[in-house]
């Protein structure tokens, strides 16, 4: 039967021998990048017949199956999810004309019918052969990453080298996995680098997995096997809503309300002592279950998914482990679009404060803390998802209003006991404050180890910004998932409402 030649041809791709060599990198194909993704059984294909319209270079005698993209729908999770698979088998899977029509053509379906897009990445960039038609294939696509930002969840899977125009539209999306060893990313790759500049580097240095998620920030998660980028894209997809409208589906509830004793013991009262930030999310979270997003860059950050009460929540934090979890450039932008995607996506933040401030340092003033600091203060303010500030340890000077403060927004703040919320910390303040009480002194070291005492006394706890309204309550550590638990709840039915406008202007 036609049909059915038709189709068995289209399925074979690039050939067997084509195939063969796919596996041999440690590499699946499209189809079963797909089947593995999705539940069994669920996969709908749609433009398998699509062709390329292209006679320059001998394409007219070529044939590209499927175009070189597999695209359709099918189901995480019992809930309709959009895919596209580029094809390394057919041309590399160089995107064309008809190939970027085809993805296009899947990103309307799922944002006119409220789905995430998944894209499975395997590219060697524009199709040469067919000219700048293949770059507006590219337009096309980028175009739509765009304009469906904050409609639907758009998902980017990097599944072998991706280079030139094909490493844009991963990069408008919201999540991108890589997988180690096997999947890069860069704009000119290490042969044009060298030619250009004469620096020579391998693909895997220039733009792998490690690289982008741990230097650059591009990757949000970096696997060891094809298999776990899956099994992370259907455990990330568990806590988002399927756009925009809806809430984010609930989850089994941990009947859990006693109270912590662990809790009163993680953090060091030597507010100089650091410690490890997760052990205290996963003690409040339901079921200990935290995932983290970018976990290997900007470590003095952390920010990531898990569930109170069955419901999804965002999570940022500081890590005092790291930095003494201070603010820097990275941290600033992976927490300002960390908090931007959950207020697109109806997910409640939750905020563990312990900031010593913006790290200071010519490098860093010179590359610009100013402007992405100020994108942390920006994404805060825009947000009108509900917003919960735990704060830890230290609070101090504009750190402190950047992360979430009653000033810029937050619908409930709450402090431990152990909370220092100042302008800066006791041993900086009583050094400026005191300066010339020391230098006078017969002993100016006793005399300066006296002051901080006292300013710290004085001025290193929660209830003077309690007194000013500025924290809401002073709570016991034990207490905090109990807490957090009930002012979830109380704010489940926010809205707020913000001046009418085109849209802001996110200091980039």
């Amino acid at each position: 039967m036609e049909l059915e030649d038709r189709r068995s041809k289209i399925e074979r791709g690039g050939g067997d021998r084509r195939i063969l060599a796919q596996h041999e990198k440690g590499k699946y194909t499209a189809r079963e990048r797909i089947d593995m993704l999705l539940d069994p059984g669920t996969f709908r294909e749609i433009g398998a017949f699509i062709e390329h319209r292209s006679s320059n270079f001998g394409m007219d005698q070529m044939e590209a199956p499927a175009e070189g993209v597999v695209t359709g729908w099918g189901k995480i999770a019992g809930r309709i999810v959009y895919v596209f698979a580029q094809d390394f088998t057919v041309f590399g899977g160089a995107l064309g004309e008809m190939h970027g029509q085809k993805i296009a053509r899947i990103m309307d379906l799922a944002a006119k019918n409220g789905a995430p897009v998944i894209g499975l990445n395997d590219s060697g960039g524009a199709r040469i052969q067919e000219g700048v038609v293949s770059l507006d294939g590219y337009g096309q696509v980028f175009y739509r990453n765009a304009i469906y930002s904050g409609v639907v969840p758009q998902i980017s899977v990097i599944m072998g080298p991706c280079a030139g125009g094909a490493v844009y539209s991963p990069a408008i999306t919201d999540f991108i996995f890589m997988v180690d060893g096997t999947s890069q990313m860069f704009i000119t790759g290490p042969k044009v680098i060298e030619t250009v500049t004469g620096e020579s580097i391998s693909s895997e240095d220039l733009g792998g997995a490690v690289v982008h998620a741990s230097i650059s920030g591009v990757a949000h998660f970096a696997t060891k096997t094809e298999e776990d980028a899956f099994s992370g894209v259907r455990r990330l997809l568990s806590f988002l809503p399927q756009n925009h409208k809806e809430a984010p589906p609930v989850g089994e509830v941990d009947q859990r309300r006693e109270a912590d004793e662990e809790l009163l013991t993680l953090v060091p009262t030597d507010s100089t002592k650091p410690y490890n930030v997760l052990q205290i999310i996963e003690r409040v979270v339901d079921f200990g279950d935290f995932f983290e997003v970018a976990p290997q860059f900007a470590k003095n950050a952390v920010v990531g998914f898990a569930r109170m009460a069955g419901h999804p929540v965002g999570i940022v934090a500081n890590q005092p482990k790291f930095r003494a979890g201070g603010l820097d450039i990275d941290s600033s932008d992976k927490i300002a679009r960390f908090i931007r995607f959950c207020d697109s996506f109806n997910i409640p933040i939750i905020t563990f404060e312990d900031v010593t401030g913006f790290i200071p340092g010519v490098q860093q003033e010179h590359q610009g803390i100013i402007r992405h600091g100020a994108k942390i203060l920006y994404a805060y303010s825009e947000a009108t998802v509900p917003k919960i500030t735990v704060i830890l340890r230290k609070a101090y000077g504009g750190a402190y209003v950047a992360l979430n403060s009653k000033a810029i927004g937050a619908d409930l703040v709450l402090a431990w006991p152990t909370a220092e919320v100042a302008v800066m910390g006791s041993e900086g303040a009583a050094n400026i404050i005191f300066a010339k009480e020391i230098a006078q002194s017969r002993d100016p070291d006793a005399t300066r180890a006296e002051k901080i005492a006292e300013y710290k006394r004085r001025f290193a706890n929660p209830y003077i910004a309690a007194a000013a309204g500025m924290v809401d309550d002073v709570i016991d550590p034990r207490e905090t998932r109990q807490k957090l638990l009930d002012a979830l709840e109380s704010l489940r039915q926010k809205e707020e409402v913000r001046p009418s406008k085109k849209h802001g202007n996110i200091p980039l």
